[in-house]
């Protein structure tokens, strides 16, 4: 396809984006030095930290505006960790899944920050969770429990469900493989070869699991394929790519994106929530295999995620939230479900903002310049159009009549005052 008849993203849009996003985590009491370590009782450990620090680096990369809380948790982090260099409990004999899920994302910053500054700080934590939380683990990750009792539990923050074979499991089912992400960062440092191995340990277990049986998180599964991804640009082994086009293409065709390019929370739960964690990783996996492949679907497909996905995400506050499953036969209205997940999303919009400011061209939409029916609902090209009532119509960009339906784009809800928002739907006319 011509690229040429694709028309730019709004940069206006985008900078406004990005702001309000920085004002709310710079302003946020939540992310101030005071209360960026998470109590001991919450077993996300370094989830929270990492999440924000990662943030924090992504608004230094597009602006070089420096949050103060940056150099200020990483001047006491070390004071807050056990004495093998890391967050919460020290115990060979049970895994907790959630300890790995989160030291993922802290893996994540901590290299963000060290390759853009250098610090001996961050080499050293991620010296220290790579040898005595990860490497400890090596050879356990095909005993991760997968013929388990299904049951529809978990909320927008996910929780301990119990011990199965040595495992605390969480609630966001299949988040120990979040740590492909964080760990290949880290091998992209160190140049550990145990790190890779226990890589392609986790890789290829859980490759092999059946997530749509297992009803997995499908962010922790996109999480996984960034992580494949980037071991690809740094090994260019086509193991890596395979499997990354393996999750895409099960999350695209096999139920795990919603009918307005937003994720199911888990697979086989349409009924629940989207997260704009999974929502930022699945542009940023579309974007990536476009540059590696040139296969256009992808470049559309990042697109479409950016001006559709992406649309109802961000809240005036500048932070994210979740929002209705649009699912044909189970939900036909967009609307949200919960104004601000301030103790994840928030944070992860950030590196989301600076993969589109820093690849703007992978999100130009193509318009027709007539309104019709693909895939069984209204778009121009790339753009969907809705039905929108109750208040949220006054923010949108424009009306069209179409079969004697009054319709406009998705209403960007950064736009749209709080109360407004929570009082409104967009209904997606299949």
């Amino acid at each position: 396809m011509n690229r040429h008849a694709f028309a730019h993203i709004d940069s206006t849009e985008l900078e406004t984006r990005i702001e309000l996003n920085f004002k709310r985590l710079f302003e946020g009491n939540y992310y101030h030095f005071e209360n960026i370590f998470s109590p001991e009782e919450y077993t996300w450990y370094g989830d929270k930290e990492g999440r924000a620090l990662l943030a924090f680096v992504s608004h230094f990369r597009i602006s070089g505006k420096i949050i103060p809380c940056m150099e200020q948790m990483l001047l006491e982090i070390e004071n807050h960790f056990n004495t093998d260099g890391y967050f919460g409990p020290i115990n060979d004999s049970e895994i907790y899944e959630q300890q790995l899920s989160g030291h993922s994302w802290l893996l994540r910053g901590l290299c963000e920050h060290y390759e853009a500054f250098g610090d001996e700080i961050c080499l050293r934590s991620i010296r220290n969770i790579s040898e005595n939380l990860y490497l400890t683990k090596r050879g356990c990750f095909a005993s991760y429990p997968v013929n388990r009792e299904k049951k529809d539990v978990g909320d927008v923050s996910g929780s301990d469900i119990g011990i199965v074979d040595r495992w605390h499991l969480s609630s966001d089912i299949g988040c120990a493989f979040m740590s492909i992400d964080g760990l290949s960062h880290a091998y992209c440092i160190t140049k550990d070869e145990r790190v890779k191995a226990l890589v392609d340990e986790m890789i290829t277990v859980y490759l092999n699991i059946d997530k749509a049986a297992l009803r997995a998180q499908t962010h922790c599964t996109l999480t996984a394929a960034r992580g494949m991804i980037r071991m690809y640009h740094e090994t260019g082994e086509k193991m890596y790519l395979c499997g990354a086009k393996n999750i895409m293409d099960l999350y695209v065709f096999g139920g795990g994106m919603s009918a307005t390019y937003q994720n199911v929370n888990w697979w086989g739960r349409p009924d629940t929530w989207t997260e704009p964690c999974a929502i930022v990783d699945s542009f940023m996996v579309a974007g990536e295999l476009y540059r590696i492949t040139k296969d256009e679907s992808y470049c559309r497909l990042a697109a479409r995620i950016y001006h559709n996905g992406l649309a109802t995400v961000q809240r005036e506050n500048g932070g994210a939230g979740t929002d209705s499953v649009v699912v044909e036969g189970v939900e036909d209205y967009l609307y949200s479900k919960k104004f601000e997940a301030y103790f994840c999303c928030t944070m992860r919009l950030a590196e989301g903002l600076r993969y589109i400011w820093e690849n703007k061209e992978l999100f130009a939409a193509y318009k027709n310049g007539y309104i019709s029916k693909e895939n069984g609902i209204y778009s121009d090209g790339d753009i969907i159009y809705a039905e929108v009532t109750g208040g949220a119509e006054k923010y949108a960009e424009h009306f069209v009549r179409v079969d004697e339906q009054l319709l406009c784009p998705i209403v960007k809800y950064y736009k749209v005052p709080k109360e407004v928002m929570e009082s409104s739907k967009q209904r997606i006319l299949f």
